[in-house]
């Protein structure tokens, strides 16, 4: 974690993180039952994870998580797509601080988590 409290140095930091520090950043908060189960009160977002949005011009809608944007700090989600001018519609991108996980995705080997 930084040491410095400069807003430049903190963007500078996360703007030059490594995926693996990325990835612990996509955190979203977990559901209450989840929350007890798991004893944690938020988790990073994964491909698989069902969510449900709480913020934004989506709030309310519900969907699973189909890919995940380390890069850019973004989450897509099945359903959520908008209209373009030319008429194509486009997958909609959101910030994982903006959802709630409701359901999480545990078929990965990877995703290892110790129950309270």
């Amino acid at each position: 974690m930084p040491i410095s409290t400069q807003p430049r140095k903190q963007r500078k930091w996360r703007a030059n993180a490594p995926l693996h520090r990325r990835r612990k950043m996509m955190g979203a908060r977990l559901d209450d039952n989840l929350q007890e189960k798991y004893k944690k009160r938020s988790m990073p977002v994964r491909k698989g994870d069902m969510v449900k949005i709480m913020k934004g011009e989506f709030k309310g809608t519900s969907g699973e998580i189909t890919k995940v944007d380390p890069m850019s700090y973004k989450i897509y989600i099945s359903g959520i797509t908008i209209k373009k001018a030319n008429g194509r519609d486009v997958e909609r991108a959101i910030s994982p601080s903006n959802v709630l996980i409701t359901e999480l995705f545990m078929d990965d080997k990877e995703r290892n988590i110790k129950q309270g």
